[in-house]
Formats: C-alpha cells, sequence, structure tokens
C-alpha cells in the first residue's frame, strides 16, 4: 500500500519505517529540508533502539522516502497520515496549527478519494476540524472530491517504539465509515496476526482515548510519589510498599514506581490538554490538576533534598549527576526533571559534571557551554571532584556501579538518588550517606 506520513519526527518517523519494513511504500513528508536531507542521507535525527538499521534498510530499498513536496505527498498515497507536532499553547490546550496546516495541504492538492488519518496526538473534536478544512479547500477549487477522515492515535513508548508498533497492545481506529474502518484493518494486516488488536469505535471515543490512556499512566506516578512523599514522613519504605501494592492484580507493577517526576512529550502536554479540553466544557478535572501539580512539585524534590543536607549552603558546590534524559532508551530532554534539579543548583551558585548515554548532544544544543556545566565522557569522569552524586535517569548502566570507586571519586561518600536504584542497607554499610524517594529518611540527621 502508499501511505503519506505528515512529518518525520518521533512518531511519524517510527510509523513510517515499520509501516516500510512490513512492504509498504511509504513517502514522509517534512517541512524542513535540513531534517529530509539528513534522513535521506542515512542520519537519524533522534534516538530509538533498533530505529536507525531499520530506516536505512528500508530507505535503501526504496519503500521509505523523504520529501519537502507537499504536492508530491498528497498524490502519493491512499493513506494519508497526519503526525506533527501539537506542542502546549500558552494555556495549556494543544496547538493544531500544524495539524490544520497539512489538513490544507491535503485539501488544496488532492485529486482523488483519500484516508486522512490523524495520528498526532489531538484533543476530542480535531477530527471535525480536519475534515472543515479540508473541505474548505476544495470548495475553494470548486471540487467535491471523496475522503474519509480517521482517528488512530499512537500508543508508543520511547525507548520500545519499533517494538510497540511492531507487537501493539491494540490499534485504535476511530472511523464514521465502516468501508475505511475496513482499509484500515487492510494496512495494519501485518500487525494484527496472533490475534485480533483493531479496536473499532467512534471517532471522538478514539481521540479521547489516547488522552485518556496517558493521563492515566500519570495518575499511576504521581498517586506513588504522592505516597513516597508520606512514606518519608511517616519513617516507612516506599519500594516495600510498591511491593506490596503490586502483588494485588488488580493494581500490578507498572507505572508504580516512584522518583523525581515524569518528563517527556506526552504525559505533561496531554494532561495539560485534556485538563483544558475539561474546562471548555464547564467540567472542573480536579483529579488532573493534582496529577500535574503534584509532578511539577515532585521534580523539586531532589533539589529539595540537596539543599537540606548541605543547609542551603550549595554555592561552590559540585555535583555529579548521573542521567540527563526524561527515560532510559532515549535522548529526549523534553520536561526532564535533571533539567530542574540542573537550573536549580545553577540559582545557588553549584556546579554540574553530567554524562548520559545517549543525550549530551541534546543538553549541549540546550545549555550551551557555560563553566557551571561539563559534560563528561562517562560515569567515572562524572564523579570527578564532586561532593555528592545525584541520579535522575535510571539507565542500565547505572543500576550496578562500584561503590568503592565512587567513593573514592567523590570529596564525601553522599548519593541522592532520584530513581531509587539502590539498596540503602548496602549504601550504609559501605559508608555511605545515602538518600532515595521515600525511603524513610525524611529527618536529616
Amino acid at each position: 500500500m502508499k501511505v503519506t506520513i505528515y512529518g518525520s519526527g518521533y512518531v511519524g518517523l517510527v510509523t513510517g519505517t515499520c509501516l516500510a519494513e512490513v512492504g509498504n511504500d511509504v513517502l514522509c513528508v517534512d517541512v524542513d529540508k535540513h531534517k529530509t536531507d539528513r534522513l535521506n542521507n542515512g542520519d537519524i535525527p533522534i534516538y530509538e533502539p533498533g530505529l536507525k538499521p531499520l530506516v536505512t534498510k528500508n530507505h535503501q530499498s526504496g519503500r521509505l522516502r523523504f520529501t519537502i513536496d507537499a504536492a508530491e505527498g498528497v498524490a502519493h498515497g491512499l493513506f494519508q497520515m497526519i503526525a506533527v507536532g501539537t506542542p502546549p499553547d500558552e494555556d495549556g490546550s494543544a496547538d493544531l496549527q500544524y495539524v490544520l496546516a497539512v489538513a490544507r495541504s491535503i485539501g488544496q492538492y488532492m485529486n482523488e478519494y483519500r484516508v486522512v488519518i490523524n495520528k498526532s496526538t489531538v484533543p476530542v473534536g480535531t477530527a471535525d476540524k480536519v475534515r472543515a478544512a479540508i473541505k474548505e479547500q476544495l470548495k475553494a477549487r470548486q471540487s467535491a472530491i471523496e475522503f474519509d477522515v480517521v482517528s488512530n492515535p499512537e500508543f508508543l513508548k520511547e525507548g520500545a517504539a519499533i517494538e510497540d508498533f511492531m507487537k501493539p497492545d491494540r490499534i485504535v481506529i476511530g472511523a464514521d465509515n465502516p468501508r475505511t474502518t475496513e482499509l484500515m484493518r487492510a494496512l495494519y494486516a501485518p500487525f494484527n496476526r496472533s490475534r485480533d488488536r483493531v479496536i473499532a469505535m467512534d471517532i471522538r471515543s478514539s481521540e479521547l482515548t489516547k488522552y485518556a490512556s496517558n493521563a492515566m499512566l500519570a495518575t499511576k506516578i504521581s498517586f506513588m510519589n504522592e505516597l513516597a512523599n508520606l512514606a518519608e514522613r511517616l519513617g516507612a519504605d516506599i519500594e516495600q510498599v510498591r511491593i506490596g501494592m503490586g502483588s494485588d492484580h488488580r493494581i500490578g507493577y507498572h507505572f508504580i514506581y516512584p522518583g523525581c517526576g515524569y518528563g517527556g512529550s506526552c504525559f505533561p502536554k496531554d494532561v495539560q490538554a485534556l485538563e483544558r479540553t475539561a474546562r471548555e466544557v464547564d467540567y472542573p478535572a480536579e483529579l488532573l490538576s493534582a496529577v500535574e501539580n503534584v509532578n511539577n512539585r515532585q521534580k523539586q524534590v531532589l533539589f529539595d533534598k540537596i539543599s537540606r543536607y548541605y543547609n542551603g549552603k550549595l554555592n561552590g558546590k559540585t555535583f555529579a549527576v548521573w542521567g540527563l534524559s526524561f527515560k532510559p532508551n532515549t535522548d529526549d530532554m523534553r520536561e526532564a526533571p535533571s533539567r530542574v534539579l540542573m537550573e536549580a543548583l545553577w540559582e545557588k551558585g553549584a556546579s554540574v559534571r553530567a554524562f548520559d548515554p545517549e543525550s549530551l548532544d541534546e543538553t549541549r544544543r540546550i545549555y550551551g557551554e557555560r563553566k557551571d556545566l561539563v559534560y563528561c565522557k562517562s560515569p567515572e569522569d562524572a564523579l570527578k571532584g564532586c561532593d555528592a552524586l545525584v541520579t535522575c535517569t535510571e539507565w542500565s548502566m547505572f543500576r550496578s556501579p562500584d561503590f568503592n570507586k565512587i567513593k573514592a571519586a567523590l570529596n564525601a561518600p553522599v548519593i541522592f538518588d532520584g530513581r531509587n536504584m539502590y539498596d540503602p542497607k548496602q549504601l550504609a554499610a559501605e559508608g555511605f550517606t545515602y538518600y532515595g524517594i521515600g525511603r524513610g529518611e525524611f529527618n536529616f540527621k
């Protein structure tokens, strides 16, 4: 099948690559010529495990191409998939300008039937706006070409996106035309062989499903972080509590890990957008507001622990920060807790020696070169001459370090663990002062 994808960012590139991998003819359209040139030359602008070899293979085979020509894109595919960004507007709502710009381009250039697919995460009612934008362009051309609009939200986890697409938990299709649903089933048939993963529903329900899913996961994280803060004050260990909770199959272990807050391009933006959607229909979504507020507060927890330990005297101190991306297996720094921590440390006159296996380039793009930030080539390099170690991202390479080497490199054996990777009892036995999240050590000695 011929598929056109608008947007060659994270969702668009993964989607296009996986569709090409099973034999489809995919053309990705992007307004950024520099990006399309890079992709056509085999240079992948994002880090995602397994993505680069798949892009290279399918591009060399001719099944995956990149262009800035919207007219070529509209002419190419029966399926016109919109996968552009929907950044939060000033009021927290999703900014649909890029989605609607693509819709207008489709209406401007289409000459035969097209299935227009909203892959971007968009508010309920966006399909109606996309349909209206296309009709407006067709009317201006005095044309009555038939088309359908479909909601087909993505459920990709950064760091596991290839597997998520190739072996999906569910394939949600929101359509108001049975013929369109069957066309979508045919497109996704290669990913739907072992059992039927397609969940067909009306368009508005499909649009809400994506926001509802992310909001639920964000709620679980914020709830556990709220409990972690309570556990500290009660002298309990949230990690033991987590195990006790997760053993109940109704709760489970997914997304109940306490830490220094969630980040990324999805949860913060989608919780805000869903809350804004609720306000637009005069519904006070108090739980959504609380989820966001708890997360914003949680991103301050590591700094608060550090500041309390040093009695607020941070000027001249240097901290090793392990992990900069918002989660492992990605270079994405958007809304990352590490950014909140580093900026708070700098404001108080402290310096940072930072290491991350994938996101140093992205960090340098954000902060540039500055005297109070050293980009380190290894975890060991980051430790040199530092007053304490702070962990922000649970990369696997950080899980079992040589603590003797850590102690030897630091000015003092102090660890602030933002992801609860280490055993407090073990570190205490080895002479470390250790502070995790919710480990019962709120009252510092």
